[in-house]
């Protein structure tokens, strides 16, 4: 199921949300919130990945969801933001040349770690300290901008510390504001 919100119909952002964290979230909320005010329309794709402990065959059907997606468009310009297992698209980005923003991308699969590598658009990664799909080595030797919320996990929330989670929040929607500007 896909959700549409309307700005621009030239330049269209698609919502790949991750496992269990669906666009009402707030990280993806707000990123739609960013991309509206810097007039873009927001697809957002609503979805009950394969239940399968397979990573791999995850990831196939994350890239058949976002190609079906991207080729659904007639944007002149497309944005992929994926959060967690959203970013297995990220191959989808790297090979159409599309900016995207990775919310906890997951740094231990090869074909995101390579996509990243190889991807020439404008992207914007952003990680928690204390998750376990981000590493913050990784992270800066890809060359990408990073955002890296020291010690949240992957929801980037810090568990223990609502006022801190809540501080992220402000930090990421700043960071998603100057990326989305600045395109």
């Amino acid at each position: 199921m896909t959700d549409r919100h309307h700005g621009d119909p030239d330049r269209v952002a698609i919502i790949l949300p991750g496992g269990g964290y669906t666009p009402a979230r707030p990280l993806l909320h707000l990123a739609r919130v960013v991309l509206a005010h810097h007039g873009w329309s927001v697809q957002e794709l609503w979805w009950t990945p394969p239940d399968t402990g397979d990573l791999d065959e995850r990831a196939t059907w994350v890239v058949g969801q976002a190609v079906a997606a991207v080729e659904a468009e007639s944007a002149k310009r497309v944005m992929l933001v994926g959060k967690s297992l959203g970013s297995l698209a990220a191959p989808v980005a790297a090979e159409r040349g599309l900016p995207a923003i990775w919310f906890t991308p997951l740094l231990f699969h090869p074909t995101v770690v390579d996509a990243l590598g190889a991807t020439e658009a404008p992207t914007q990664l952003i990680g928690g300290g204390g998750d376990h799909s981000w590493d913050p080595r990784l992270a800066d030797d890809l060359g990408l901008p990073c955002l890296e919320l020291p010690g949240a996990d992957h929801a980037l929330e810090n568990a223990d510390d609502p006022v801190r989670s809540a501080e992220n929040l402000v930090r990421v929607t700043r960071c998603l504001h100057g990326f989305v500007g600045g395109l």
